[in-house]
Parts: C-alpha cells; structure tokens; sequence
C-alpha cells in the first residue's frame, strides 16, 4: 500500500510521542549553549521543548496537521528564491519549470521573498525538538546547507533570498517593504535550528550573517539610524541580543541596541500609554527585545517598560479572545465597540504577546500572566487553524457575522501563515515551569514532562476543557520530595484536589497557585477539578455589547453558511492581499441579538450533553469560539435585557 507523505508523517510523531519562534530565549533553556546566561532574578524557569511531549488532544491534532504542511514543502522550492539571487540557480532553456515557484509573499517580486523560510527554520526545530522525529531534523539540516552555498555565493556574510540593495534603500530612506524585518526571521530561524536541533553549520551561518551586519552598519551616523529603524524591522534585537548571549560577542550586543526604536520605547520608559494608531505588531518584538536585554543585563528600566507595556496590552488593547489590532493597528480603546470588524486580531499580535507573557511569567511566577496565556492560546491560537486542512487565518474577525478566512497552501505565505507553522508547533512550550522548590503546572493539556534533574516525570491526561477535571501520574526513579504548584485560575473557584485518592484541603484562592509538597513515589496520583461557569465582559464603551465566555473559553453563536460563496472561507489568490479588502457580505437580516439577565448570564444558556456546545430559548447554538469553523459566527452580542 502506498500511504501519503500525511500519512507518514502522522505515524512517526505517534511512534516518537508513544516512545517517550521565530521564538525567544527563555530562563532556564538550552544550558551549555549559552556564554552570557540571564543575570537578573527570575521566579521560575522554562522547561527545554524536548522535556515535553504531547499526548492525545486536540492541541496535538493541530500539531500532526502542521507538521504535515511543513514537510509537504520541498525545500528546492523554499531555496528557489535565494538561489535565484545568488546566482547558484541557472534555469537556462525550460529550466523555469524545473522548480514550482511559491507564490503570495514568497513570489519573485515581492520584497519579503524568504520569510517563509526563516520562519519554517524555526518551526522545523520546534517541532524535532517537541517530537523528536528525524525527519524535520532532516528538513532543517537541508535548508541549512542550502543557505550555506547561498551565503558562500553572496560573499561577506550576506543572506537573503532579496539582493542587499534593498537593504541600501532602507538605508537611505527610499520606499521599501521591511526588509531588516524579513532577515530577522532568517537570524531567528537558523539560531533556533542551533538552539533546538543542534545544528552547528547554522551557528556558523548566522554568526557571518551578524558580521555582515555590524560591517554594514557600524560607520552610518545617528541620522541614518534614525531614519532607517523607522521601517519595520521585527524583532531583529531580540535576535542580535540572543546572538549575543550564545557567542558572547559584544559585536552583536551592539547591534542589538542599534535598532533601539526611541520614538516606541522612550514614551514606555516614562510609563506612558502613547500607542496612538501605530502599527500593533511592530510594537511587540521591539518590547520582547528589551525583555531580553532585562534578562542579560539585569537593566531595571528594561524591566519596567516590559511590564507596563504588557499590563497596558492586556488591560486596554486586548479583545475578549485575547488578541489585539484593528486592520493591524492601534486604536482608542475606549471605543472598542467601534472595532468589532472582520479585520481584528492579526495572528503574529497574539504569537508575539504569547512570547513576551513567558518572559514576564520566569520574572515573576504570576498566575494572571497564565491566565492571559492560556485564554489567548485557546481561543486564537487553538483555533486559528482549519481543522479540515491544516490553512490558517491571518485576523480573527469579530465582525458579527463575519467567518475566519484561511491561507492557501501554494499562494499566500503571509507573516502570520509563518507565525502559524510555529504556533502549532511549540505547544508544549508553555504547559511546565520549574524552579529550586518544585514544578508548575499552568496548563491543562493531555501531556508530559521529565524533569531530569529530580529523576521525575509527570503526566497529565485530560479532557479540558469538555470536562473539569485533570489528573496527574508521577514517575520517580526514587522518592523525591518536591512541591507541585497547581495553577488555581481566575475563572475558577471551589477547586477540588485529591493525592492518591485522599481529599486534600484546599486554602488558596484563585488567581494563585496550590501548593503539594511531600516526598512523591512512583505511581502516585493526583486529580484535580476546576469548576466553571458563564459570565459575560462588555465593551469599555458600550454596557450593552458583550462576550460571553465559560471558564476560559469564549462562546459564538453559530450563524450557518448564507451568502458565503467560493472559495470563501479561503483567500481568493487572484486578489491582492484580499484577507485586507475581504468582503464578508453579512446578510442583512442576521441576528446578533441575546436575551439574557446581566446579573445572571448563565441563565441564559443550556448545556447539551457532554460536549461543549449551549442552547438558548431563541434558538441559538453556542460554542467555544475554537470550535467555530467555515461558518459565520456572533462573539460580542448585543444584550437585551430579560424583564
């Protein structure tokens, strides 16, 4: 029988899983790789990706369907591109045919040309090291060894699949799309391939590539600085800065500062809320950047503006789903109910806050900053990807009406298509934490973690959310006495716990974590449950707008297919950039109405059977908004009190 290569792929993550970012660089990872470790005080440490294995649910039926996309893409054709600009590809007669051209953001013509490719360098490494499976160490070592003969081509340390003169007009002020920004996806991508898979040839790639960098921009005066950084450039600090602290080379510390944006970051160290109409995403990496720089250099001014810009977010300019922009921008967030279009929360928002919570959460063990997480991940990230073809969204509309509009697989390669290949690939990256005094469970995902150093590893087998209750297996080598820290929600209260089938007192209260410490055994258990109820937020401005949500989760309404025509819910490739332009064509007799008490919106809903999905009187079906697929959907209602 001849099985497909989704096929494959599927069987060996289940062989590997049943054996046992571009991302950032947190506390505690990849030790022995790193000459300049995190000097300043951290509450807890990140577990290293390969510790943690995914067992069955959902978050791992996203991950088998990403890895499936990944590894159908030849890397000829991800190559193609900086070959073509190398010159190390010659097409001569009917040679255009010999490599299938990727199209959208990865065509020939357009100036982000090979984002994509630093972006699956990362998610590549991602996914080796959350599976362990050959195959994607494979891909990367392939793409790796590609860019090196590009790289040798280009001589001086240069790397793009673009030539470098669009770097000079960059320089020089000239109209250009963001081209620091897209090798910033390369620099990330090859140190997470060093990072994450080993991969040495990529260490020796991109230290050439800083080279160049410094090379390139060490003579240019402080006015050139200024006026190039005011093109979008990503995160390529964060980069320099992790550069900085695997090599130790104070060359790439300078860098990092160089793209120090005075205009974003000034008004965060006066602790002002100055983001205006600005560009949302642009914002992000440059905050993650100093975050790092906090990290290396214990620089406490670094710190604060982290953790104002990060409160701000999530206090004013985050919607109900946990995700952030309207049309990729800033808005005033006391007219919030006037930005529920279908063109809210860009994807790489919510990847990138995801990243910044986690350094936040290693500083300072906050249980909110988990609850952040964990609601952003659920309902955006969980259900940013369609589960019949693995395509993903750029925005999640909160349009009433509007539906999630998917990538396509040959012609779209937008940013957050990349962000999308390693979202669905790290999930396991935030479920465990660990310090000196014990382990931190934050998320309720069927999954495990070897904690090597305790000789212990800890399995947590779930049905969450469908049902409240997880529970825990430990394997020790031999007794070990440690603390568990049970993260105890926000969303939740009247949590009950037991150890080995023995009711234990519970005294925290949410928005804490419960502590269990006591000499652990091989074979112990523990079962823990977190009820949860409806409750309902409403808009800043407007009482009568509101999302509903159950435990951590945000309810839509269904609202069926009418007047969806093909190849809606894809992108139409024929359109320029049409997830921007998209006209939903919400039928105009839709209702977007709810009859509910406020003081008691839980009324209002019935729930049927054992799965998440709720009715109402007026006939509505109502499920977990990750649910909500090639469907139209209602988030935000408009309430109409029971009398």
């Amino acid at each position: 029988m001849i099985m497909s290569k989704q096929s494959l792929v599927a069987i060996a993550l289940l062989a590997v899983s049943a054996i046992s970012s571009a991302q950032s660089v947190y506390p505690g990872q990849h030790q022995g790789k790193m000459k300049k470790e995190t000097v300043a005080p951290v509450r807890v440490e990140s577990f290293d990706l390969k510790d943690v294995r995914l067992l069955p649910s959902r978050f791992r039926d996203n991950m088998l369907r990403d890895s499936a996309w990944m590894t159908s893409i030849d890397v000829n054709r991800l190559l193609h591109s900086f070959r073509t600009n190398a010159g190390v590809f010659a097409g001569r007669e009917g040679g255009y045919m010999t490599v299938k051209k990727l199209g959208g953001w990865e065509s020939l013509d357009c100036e982000l040309r090979g984002h994509t490719t630093g972006h699956l360098l990362s998610a590549y490494a991602l996914i080796y090291a959350a599976t362990g499976s050959e195959i994607f160490k494979l891909k990367g070592d392939s793409l790796v060894n590609g860019l090196t003969e590009v790289q040798n081509a280009l001589k001086g340390g240069y790397l793009s699949a673009f030539p470098e003169e669009l770097i000079n007009r960059n320089i020089r002020g000239k109209s250009v799309w963001a081209p620091w920004y897209t090798l910033h996806k390369l620099y990330s991508g090859l140190i997470d391939q060093y990072l994450y898979a080993d991969n040495l040839q990529a260490l020796k790639v991109v230290t050439k590539m800083g080279d160049w960098a410094y090379n390139k921009l060490k003579p240019l005066t402080e006015e050139t600085r200024k006026l190039m950084i005011r093109n979008e450039f990503g995160g390529i600090n964060e980069s320099f800065y992790n550069l900085y602290a695997i090599t130790g080379d104070e060359r790439y510390r300078w860098l990092a500062e160089y793209f120090y944006h005075n205009d974003v970051i000034d008004p965060l160290k006066e602790l002002r809320d100055d983001l205006g109409t600005k560009h949302t995403n642009t914002f992000i990496p440059k905050v993650i950047a100093e975050a790092r720089n906090y990290e290396l250099t214990r620089n406490e001014t670094s710190r604060k503006l982290s953790e104002f810009f990060w409160h701000t977010m999530i206090d004013h300019h985050t919607f109900a789903p946990g995700c952030s922009s309207d049309k990729e921008h800033y808005f005033d967030p006391k007219k919030l109910s006037q930005h529920l279009t279908g063109y809210t929360g860009e994807t790489c928002c919510t990847y990138n806050m995801l990243k910044l919570s986690r350094h936040l959460f290693c500083w300072t063990g906050d249980s909110s900053i988990a609850d952040y997480y964990e609601r952003a991940l659920y309902n955006h990230i969980l259900g940013q990807q369609d589960p019949e073809t693995g395509m993903v969204a750029y925005f999640l509309p909160l349009l009433s009406g509007s539906h999630k509009l998917y990538s396509t697989k040959e012609n779209s390669f937008w940013c957050c298509v990349g962000s999308g290949f390693e979202n669905h690939a790290k999930y396991g990256e935030a479920i465990y934490y660990h310090n000196d005094r014990g382990i931190y469970v934050n998320l309720f995902i069927s999954s495990q973690v070897t904690w090597k150093e305790k000789g212990l590893t800890l399995r947590q087998e779930t049905e969450f959310p469908q049902e409240e209750t997880t529970r825990f297996t430990l394997q020790a080598e031999n007794p070990v006495r440690t603390t568990i820290y049970l993260r105890y929600p926000s969303w939740s209260k009247d949590v009950k716990v037991s150890v080995n089938g023995k009711k234990i007192s519970v005294k925290q209260k949410s928005g804490s974590y419960i502590a269990i410490t006591r000499e652990w055994k091989d074979g112990d258990q523990i079962s823990a449950t977190y009820p949860m109820q409806i409750k309902m937020e409403t808009t800043p401005d407007n009482p009568d707008k509101a999302a509903l949500l159950y435990g951590p989760l945000v309810l839509a309404g269904e609202r069926g297919t009418e007047g969806m025509q093909a190849p809606a819910p894809f992108s139409n490739p024929a359109l320029y950039n049409d997830y921007y332009t998209y006209n939903f064509h919400v039928p105009a007799h839709l209702r977007t109405s709810l009859k509910l008490d406020k003081k008691h919106p839980e009324r209002a809903l019935q729930r049927v059977g054992s799965d998440l999905k709720f009715t109402t009187e007026q006939g509505d079906v109502i499920r977990p908004l990750y649910d909500l697929h090639r469907q139209r959907y209602v988030v935000y209602w408009d309430l109409q009190s029971e009398k």
